[in-house]
């Protein structure tokens, strides 16, 4: 029987990778079709408005990566964080990636910013602070493809760090068997980091820019996160 996964959408790629990689709810749906867990995946672009109706019963929700600020004022933001208070208070499961990892940690208490350490780009490596049930396969270190100017910079009280690094403290953390979130981007792959980093070169700069796409030599554990993930949803509370 798969789990049922409602995936909350919260930017489009750009107009000219809409070809290729669809959109980044679609990532996700490709990412999880790769593990063990069967996902059945429903992409609701919270952007636009769209949430699923009340009748509709979903195993977890999960909240996407977005060029959007988690700290930002947009309405739909203030809506989604509502929608995501509400969902946590009814004890269904959440996932968050990126903007969702950022906005989860804000919705339940956190603090996020711009970070003072700069753009994180390409593939980071982060030590593993906990060995969950759930974290299976095991992982010595957690290696995944980033792309983020903020960071979570005050977790949620009883969130529990998983993985962290220097640049990113709180690249990832849970509450109970209810929250997971990852600064890091799994459903990404390396084409699509590089074209974002061709994107972006003279923002980032020649030095960052160089450095990341050197970094792109490294394999990464997206698949493995997303087998995390499902193994999480699947744990009884």
């Amino acid at each position: 029987m798969s789990l049922r996964i409602c995936i909350l959408q919260t930017d489009d790629v750009r107009p000219e990778f809409v070809e290729r990689y669809q959109g980044y709810g679609q990532m996700f749906v490709r990412l999880f079709q790769s593990q063990p867990l069967a996902a059945d995946c429903t992409i609701y672009d919270v952007v636009a408005g769209q949430y699923p109706a009340d009748t509709e019963h979903f195993d977890a929700y999960l909240v996407t990566g977005s060029k959007a600020d988690s700290f930002g004022s947009d309405p739909w933001i203030q809506t989604l964080k509502t929608y995501l208070l509400e969902r946590y208070r009814r004890g269904d499961k959440l996932l968050g990636v990126c903007f969702g990892h950022q906005l989860l940690a804000l919705t339940l208490g956190g603090h996020t910013e711009r970070a003072a350490q700069g753009w994180g780009v390409g593939v980071h490596q982060y030590e593993l602070k906990r060995d969950e049930s759930w974290m299976s396969p095991p992982l010595e270190a957690l290696e995944l493809l980033i792309s983020h100017q903020d960071q979570v910079t005050r977790l949620p009280e009883g969130a529990e760090v998983l993985a962290s690094s220097a640049f990113c403290p709180f690249a990832a953390y849970h509450i109970g068997n209810q929250v997971l979130c990852f600064q890091g981007h799994p459903e990404f792959i390396h084409d699509y980091s590089r074209a974002l980093l061709e994107v972006r070169q003279a923002h980032l700069g020649e030095a960052l820019y160089g450095k990341a796409i050197v970094s792109l030599s490294r394999d990464h554990h997206g698949p493995t996160v997303a087998e995390w993930m499902m193994r999480f949803v699947a744990t009884p509370e």
